[in-house]
């Protein structure tokens, strides 16, 4: 029966499951006292609910707490092991997948190196699924139990009625890419396990404001700062986050050529592979037969040597001239979204450190808009390298709670000829 709004009885009880759920989740171990107030919720909701999570096995007890002179208060909290979940990193230098429980403990992972120009299909399919295969035999899990697999790609994704989620990485290479549909012709998973394939700067947003940096902002900027760049927008009006193709926003007219067949791009001057470009051709000696890592690691070393050595000039030259690129790269979301906080994470962000961060906000500050930049805190992502991962694994975890703690329905079978159908057509 629906009220005067639409919602049904099963919407409403939905409803009242998440809230408990993630008001545990956050803020927990609570009592069915404290959870009244922070759901909003009749202590007679809070305690129904409550019965039907236990119930499912969501919700466990977590010891007790005094009242004041009534008996103790029982603690509440998330089951960690009543649910677990894939995140999925396809990044620049590696494939990372990792097992992670309700709590986003990492039970297992795997990791499958890149080697360059190696972003064929085929290939990165492979490393996907034999590393789900990997991680759940490690941890002596059966795939039946995964909420989902959640996986952060470069590039933009299209999310299809009849393909799934079909990937547009031009600067990768694929070119409506469906990749869902690719890895579902793998039998070792079964079709009642969704995927969820999002922007790898979405998924890096997502775990920097649940788990990092952003917690408590409603308007924030996370960048991710690899061998290319991309940013997330996070923002009232979309709280979940909007990848944002900040990388090629044009910075030099006619300059150099980006990655992505443009000139002048952002990412052509301050993206990680870009900058030991530059390095290389102003005469600097970057590590033969190394990964962008390691590259990057010696050019750093290079441009700020121990005390009592002199640091390469070029090196440092190139750098000091990315910080102003990436700092005039954040005067424009500042302008734009007015931002109150800015993140910076990604592999080469985080090495690059706050040894760059001084730099970075002062340019960020002198290109940008008196008003909004001295409203905005830039500073660097707290969850370190794996953070993409864990904020792909929060893609099937928020699911998860919007719908009340039930899991995902199985995937519908008149689906899968349209999936085959786009196989083909990738085929031909």
């Amino acid at each position: 029966m629906a009220g005067r709004n639409g919602r049904t009885v099963r919407d409403l009880r939905r409803a009242n499951r998440t809230a408990v759920l993630q008001r545990l989740y956050f803020d927990g171990p609570l009592s069915r006292f404290e959870l009244g107030p922070a759901t909003g919720l009749s202590s007679g909701s809070i305690s129904n609910v409550v019965a039907d999570l236990v119930a499912d096995g969501l919700v466990e007890e977590a010891g007790s707490v005094d009242s004041d002179g009534g008996r103790p208060r029982t603690l509440l909290r998330v089951a960690p092991t009543s649910g677990h979940m894939i995140g999925v990193d396809v990044g620049e230098t590696r494939v990372r997948i990792e097992l992670f429980d309700l709590a986003l403990t990492e039970l297992a992972r795997a990791e499958r190196p890149l080697t360059p120009q190696r972003y064929d299909v085929d290939v990165i399919t492979g490393h996907i699924r034999d590393g789900i295969a990997e991680v759940l035999a490690c941890a002596h899990l059966a795939p039946e139990r995964l909420l989902g697999v959640g996986i952060g790609v470069p590039g933009i994704v299209e999310h299809t009625p009849d393909r799934g989620a079909v990937v547009h990485g031009q600067t990768i290479g694929w070119n409506a890419v469906p990749l869902e549909a690719l890895l579902r012709t793998d039998s070792r998973l079964p079709e009642s396990v969704p995927y969820f394939i999002d922007n790898g700067a979405k998924t890096l947003g997502q775990a920097e404001m649940w788990f990092g940096g952003g917690r408590g902002a409603g308007n924030a900027v996370v960048v991710l700062f690899g061998s290319g760049v991309g940013a997330c927008l996070v923002t009232p009006e979309v709280e979940h986050g909007r990848a944002v193709e900040w990388g090629h926003l044009t910075v030099r007219v006619r300059g150099r050529r980006c990655r992505c067949g443009a000139l002048g791009c952002l990412e052509a001057y301050a993206g990680a592979e870009s900058l030991l470009a530059r390095w290389r051709e102003e005469g600097g000696r970057p590590p033969r037969d190394t990964d962008e890592e390691t590259a990057l690691t010696a050019m750093l070393a290079a441009a700020y040597p121990p005390e009592g050595t002199d640091p390469d000039p070029v090196a440092l030259a190139v750098l000091e001239e990315t910080a102003e690129y990436l700092g005039a790269g954040l005067s424009d979301l500042i302008n734009l979204f007015q931002p109150e906080r800015i993140l910076i994470g990604g592999w080469a962000g985080l090495q690059l450190g706050s040894r760059f961060l001084p730099a970075v906000r002062r340019h960020a500050t002198a290109y940008a808009l008196r008003h909004p930049a001295e409203n905005v805190t830039v500073e660097l992502g707290r969850l370190g390298p794996d953070a993409v991962t864990v904020g792909a694994a929060i893609l099937p975890l928020a699911d998860f709670f919007t719908r009340g703690g039930r899991r995902a329905e199985p995937v519908l079978q008149d689906r899968l000829p349209a999936w085959q159908t786009a196989l083909e057509e990738r085929r031909a």
